[in-house]
């Protein structure tokens, strides 16, 4: 179907695609620039857009004008990137497949990128497009041409990186099926686009068509019909799709005498769960998703009817492990990352995946034999199949037949190293044709059925695809890169399934059958290697030919040279690339389709939170230790430092990290590469001594989650095996400083990780050296933490709680003798004044807003090894506390900060326990609150659309604000104000509690000043009063507040000269203005105005400083203790409007003004330690940092502890 696009410009700017029947319109909501109002729980940032589908009659196309003379082929989807949001429009696309009559298959040759809120960009994308799409694509995705400069911003687009991306021949939709399932499970009545049926591991613009998606979902069952007949929503796969075309002459179906030509089809899925480039994406995630994996289905169709199909699937070794990039083969070591047991969940996810989706598993491994790498990575994986949770429960030899994944090594470079070269590989049918033929194809027929239309008329028939077979198992083929030797190996595979199908049919087929076959199959090995590796298959010419040649030899030669300089210097430009489409960049936004019932549900949501989300508590026990290059540790006893005499809770925390400094020599051979050989000791005798104290406490032991290294820094990651399934997202990085970032002598080891949907950070750092460098070290923290990335770019500080802990290297200010003396009396307080961290930290200068409990254990550097005596060699170091732990998170407790008695290195080793809050979202519940918000939300306000045109109805109003309590205002939009009703003030009343109730003039006109002064205040009779005269004794009332701890105030304002009666505090917002209406009888003398109470004497402090008002003995309560001149009262000037009231019911005031100055907040970090005059601040949250006379306050297990002073004092 053609579709067209049209632009209107103004009065704003929207975006039509136009079929015959209907528009699909887009319109950019200004609105939504900024957080979302109503709680929204979409992101603060998130771009919003208002679609609407409706029929051409009901929408007013006179403004719009065509965007582009030709015809586009629908969309896929919207982004944003740059603070803009463009449409995806598929602009050039030919059909390349005909699955089956109805099913065809396009390419797509050209996409464009419209700009829902700009017209920067109309005329920017017009140019023609390299097929070859990430050339000149940089490490920021972005082009630099061939010069490898940046061209101007000015005239670049910012989406050229991707539609070089979509441009480039791999990616592939089709309109009439579902083109992300195989034959077997979809049927040709489904919708194309029925999301509960689209693969979304294979749909890769489901970042960009999802908002598309849901809105269709929630369209009534007519319009969503439109939608679906309108071909306007495309699905996108990557990978590889063809058909060719079988003569009738060759065609292998001989019986059924068609006379007609069938087709043969391949289509390839590439999965976008763990997408990227060759060095990029590596093994397995914590999801179970794998690195290139890639589902192949072969189709043959046959005029009749008869329909075969088969898949299998390819797929990186499931282990975590990685690959490092180099220009020499012998550097690209590879690397696994997990022990064992911390990767069996993940591996068992994967084939339990596999097997819910193909049934039986068989592994054909075809690493080598002989390299080290590989054969490292065969054992591993041997070990996982045999433990693997899909043969649990096959016992036996009688057992075998039955088990669920099975396993064949086949060493591809060793079996095809004699003369018959790639033909040796035919060697493998015999040994998985029993498996073959157990796991059989999909086939179907057509199959007629008798109609009648009436009891009179004449029997018909109806034809519908009848199913005779279904495969039962699958074939996972891997090598290292699943590229050159899988593609061959798997085409072999296929083949044998089409002869299994014609025998079963005696049937044949020739050899031009067979070189169709091939050819076929050698274009999908091309093209999946060029989107993994960036160049076309090895071994292709023998896949294409059937025999190998001299010039296949050298074409493979050349594609080898040219993967190595992709690899090393292309391959970030394009991983960077692919996580844009995907949305898988830490600051990336997905486009919130404007739907104000939906803003509302997630405003609902957000409101309902604790009744789907939970907290828990896990407990962490850090650790770091520098061990001067000390092997000799490795056989000591570590259980003081790692298991210490704790409560209970502290003694088996659930996550240990361990940061190890020094654990090689750091001569100058070490410090430019990295040994694991003293890592692996290192994670042995952790871990002993960690499951040592486990089984002597009955507790579960621990597993190695994850280990990183930089020459001699180490950082390992243990954790319970019961927590295994709330932790993903597993990531390492390390970033070297030394050397101006060359040498790996210093810098940091990070690891990171998804604890349910808290998101953990630990750091293990060894800092510039030297007494006098802490000027050095603070530009070490800086550039590690703005330096070192995870994967999808994200920062350290892109984490909910973060630990650094290592070798800081910061110095106490004194001297030695002076040091030494200070420790021999005990006196750490003195010490800790003049710690260069602490006064760095002070100053803002290093670890902002980090945290460090007080420290009550002498300083851990330097020692004689050995002995507990601080260094007396001739360089007589100082001592220092170079070893520490900070952290940083409010989620964050930290229960105990101390030392261990290790002597066999010249540090001493340092520990902390931590108590962390960890977040945990019920999905199912989450989900069934939100389906029942929206039914009712629905079943109220009805049907919504929105107004297209006109610019001056306010998007946020069509949401239905409403009030958050009774008696208050509804709240307001961007152009709705509360207090602004139509242009007057807001109206809200309240009466006193009783006839002799008044406001009390002694509240603070602060509102957030805490204070004990009632709201009221009840007065006595007139009579009493009078008789009394002005010694009458004012009765206060007891009533209690309800209101929450911090307020707005109240300006109640009398008729007739205008001046404001009170500034109170009440539970509405201090802007508006408010009507008191109390009860009294017109009979009733007036009353007169109460007595003011005066404040004792007793509370009066002597002086306050001039320039914050004061004048001379100042009160420490009362106007003049927030900076009030003398003569002032408590009043505040009136709000631009007032409500008046009636004078009978109120007391005459004199006008006065109070002035306040703004409260300032003192804290830890860039900001001066400096508490302003203004009011009193309001009580701290637990675990924040208050500053007192008495110095520093700490949270702690045992309370609040002081350390007298951040400054140092003089000596």
């Amino acid at each position: 179907m053609s579709l067209r696009i049209l632009l209107r410009d103004q009065p704003s700017r929207s975006i039509a695609i136009l079929t015959e029947s209907h528009a699909l319109v887009f319109r950019h909501s200004p609105s939504a620039a900024g957080p979302q109002s109503n709680g929204s729980s979409v992101q603060a940032g998130a771009p919003r857009c208002i679609v609407e589908f409706s029929a051409l009659d009901h929408v007013d196309l006179a403004d719009y004008r065509p965007l582009r003379t030709s015809h586009v082929h629908g969309t896929l989807g919207l982004i944003n990137i740059r603070a803009d949001v463009f449409l995806c429009i598929i602009s050039g696309a030919a059909r390349v497949a005909h699955v089956r009559p109805g099913e065809t298959v396009q390419k797509i040759l050209s996409v464009e990128f419209y700009c829902l809120n700009r017209s920067d960009y109309d005329h920017e994308l017009h140019n023609e497009i390299n097929p070859y799409s990430t050339d000149d694509v940089g490490a920021d995705g972005f082009d630099h041409g061939r010069d490898g400069e940046l061209r101007e911003p000015g005239w670049e687009h910012p989406c050229l990186a991707l539609k070089k991306l979509l441009s480039s021949g791999t990616f592939y939709y089709s309109v009439d099926f579902d083109i992300t399932n195989r034959l077997q499970d979809r049927s040709s009545e489904e919708s194309a686009f029925d999301i509960d049926r689209l693969d979304e591991d294979f749909l890769w613009n489901s970042y960009m068509i999802e908002p598309l998606i849901g809105f269709r979902s929630r369209l009534a069952a007519g319009d969503r019909e439109a939608l679906d007949a309108s071909q306007i929503l495309t699905s996108a796969i990557r990978g590889f799709v063809s058909t060719v075309t079988v003569p009738a002459s060759t065609s292998p179906i001989k019986s059924l005498r068609a006379n007609m030509p069938s087709e043969l089809t391949l289509i390839s899925r590439l999965s976008c769960r763990r997408a990227g480039t060759r060095f990029n994406a590596r093994g397995i995630d914590d999801d179970g998703n794998v690195a290139n994996f890639v589902e192949t289905e072969t189709v043959f169709w046959y005029p009749s009817g008869l329909c075969f199909s088969y898949a299998q699937v390819r797929g990186s070794v499931p282990l975590f492990w990685e690959q490092a990039t180099g220009l020499l083969p012998g550097q690209q070591k590879i690397q696994i990352t997990r022990s064992p047991e911390a990767t069996q969940p993940a591996f068992d996810k994967h084939f339990e995946d596999l097997e819910v989706n193909y049934g039986v598993v068989h592994v054909v491994n075809l690493l080598s034999e002989s390299k080290p790498g590989e054969v490292e990575l065969t054992q591993r994986y041997r070990y996982h199949i045999q433990h693997s949770s899909l043969n649990q429960n096959v016992h036996g030899a009688a057992g075998a037949d039955s088990r669920l994944l099975e396993e064949l090594q086949f060493d591809f470079h060793a079996e095809t190293r004699g003369p018959s070269g790639y033909e040796a590989a035919n060697s493998i049918r015999r040994l998985i044709q029993h498996q073959a033929d157990g796991f059989a194809y999909y086939m179907s027929e057509k199959a007629e059925d008798s109609i009648s239309a009436s009891t009179c008329e004449k029997t018909g028939f109806q034809q519908r695809s009848v199913v005779v077979l279904q495969q039962e198992g699958v074939f996972r083929t891997n090598c290292l890169d699943c590229l050159d030797r899988t593609n061959l190996i798997q085409t072999i595979i296929s083949q044998m399934a089409i002869e299994s199908f014609l025998e079963h049919r005696s049937e044949h087929a020739a050899a031009d059958f067979w070189m169709r076959h091939s050819s076929l199959w050698a274009d999908n090995g091309d093209a999946l290697s060029k989107i993994y590796a960036g160049t076309g298959a090895l071994k292709s010419s023998f896949t294409r030919h059937g025999k190998a040649s001299f010039a296949g030899y050298i074409a493979d030669a050349r594609k080898s040279a040219t993967r190595l300089y992709i690899n090393n210097f292309a391959d970030k430009g394009r991983q960077n690339t692919i996580d844009l489409l995907l949305g898988r960049l830490v600051d990336q936004f997905p486009v919130h389709l404007y739907d104000p019932i939906n803003d509302y549900v997630n405003s609902e949501l957000s409101r309902r939170s604790n009744e789907y989300t939970s907290s828990k508590v896990v407990h962490f026990w850090v650790g770091t230790f520098n061990l001067n290059g000390r092997a000799n540790g490795v056989n000591q006893d570590l259980s003081p430092w790692l298991c210490p005499k704790l409560n209970r809770l502290h003694q088996q925390p659930e996550i240990v990290a361990v940061g190890f400094q020094e654990i090689v020599e750091l001569s100058p051979q070490q410090i430019m590469s990295t040994d694991p050989a003293r890592r692996h000791d290192w994670e042995l005798a952790v871990r002993e001594t960690l499951n040592g104290n486990a089984r002597k406490h009955h507790e579960e032991e621990y597993v190695l989650l994850r280990s990183g290294q930089l020459v001699g820094a180490a950082l390992l990651i243990f954790v319970k095996p019961s927590i295994l399934g709330d932790i993903k997202n597993v990531e390492g990085s390390v970033r070297k400083t030394g050397m101006s970032g060359m040498a790996g002598n210093k810098g940091a080891v990070a690891i990171r990780m998804d604890y349910a949907t808290t998101r953990l950070c630990f750091v293990t750092a060894h800092l510039a050296a030297g007494f006098a460098n802490y000027e050095e070290r603070n530009r070490d923290y800086r550039t590690i933490n703005h330096g070192l990335r995870f994967q999808r770019n994200r920062s350290i500080e892109d984490h909910d709680t973060i630990i650094w802990l290592g070798d800081f290297n910061y110095r106490i200010g004194l001297s030695d003798d002076k040091v030494r003396r200070l420790i021999d009396a005990g006196d750490l307080d003195r010490l800790y004044q003049n710690d260069q961290l602490n006064l760095q930290m002070v100053a803002g200068l290093t670890f902002p807003f980090y945290s460090e409990a007080r420290i009550t254990f002498m300083p851990t550097y330097k020692y004689n090894n050995g002995t507990d005596d601080y260094d007396n060699s001739e360089k007589a170091r100082i001592p220092a506390w170079t070893d520490r732990v900070l952290r940083k998170g409010d989620n964050l407790r930290q229960t105990n900060y101390n030392t261990a008695p290790l002597r066999f290195s010249d540090h001493r080793p340092v520990y902390a326990t931590f108590q962390c809050s960890i977040s945990v979202v019920n999905e199912p519940v989450r989900d069934a609150i939100s389906r029942e918000i929206y039914d009712k939300r629905r079943s109220e306000v009805g049907e919504i659309t929105t107004n297209t045109k006109g610019i001056e109805n306010d998007d946020d109003d069509l949401i239905g604000y409403e009030s958050i309590a009774p008696g208050l205002p509804p709240a307001s939009s961007d152009r709705r104000k509360w207090w602004l009703d139509n242009n007057l003030p807001a109206r809200s009343s309240f009466e006193a509690p009783g006839s002799r109730h008044q406001l009390n003039l002694q509240r603070p006109s602060n509102p957030f000043a805490p204070t004990n002064e009632p709201d009221w205040i009840v007065v006595p009779k007139a009579a009493a009063s009078q008789g009394r005269g002005n010694q009458a004794v004012t009765e206060v009332s007891t009533l209690q507040r309800t209101q929450a701890p911090f307020e707005p105030a109240v300006s109640v304002s009398i008729p007739g000269d205008g001046e404001p009666l009170i500034s109170n505090s009440a539970s509405i917002s201090r802007t508006a203005s408010f009507a008191l209406s109390a009860s009294s009888s017109s009979s009733e003398p007036r009353k007169p105005a109460p007595p003011v109470p005066k404040k004792p004497q007793l509370l009066a402090r002597k002086s306050l400083p001039k320039e914050l008002g004061g004048q001379g003995n100042t009160p420490s309560h009362g106007p003049q203790a927030r900076g009030v001149p003398p003569n002032a009262s408590r009043l505040s000037s009136p709000p631009p409007f007032h409500q008046s009231v009636n004078p009978g019911e109120a007391f005459p005031l004199n006008r006065q003004t109070l002035t306040l100055p703004p409260p300032q907040r003192s804290r830890r970090g860039p900001a001066n330690l400096v508490h302003g005059g203004g009011p009193p601040l309001p009580p701290r949250r637990p675990s924040q940092l208050a500053v007192n006379r008495g110095g520093i306050m700490d949270e702690t297990v045992d309370g609040a502890h002081s350390i007298p002073s951040l400054q140092p004092r003089r000596a």
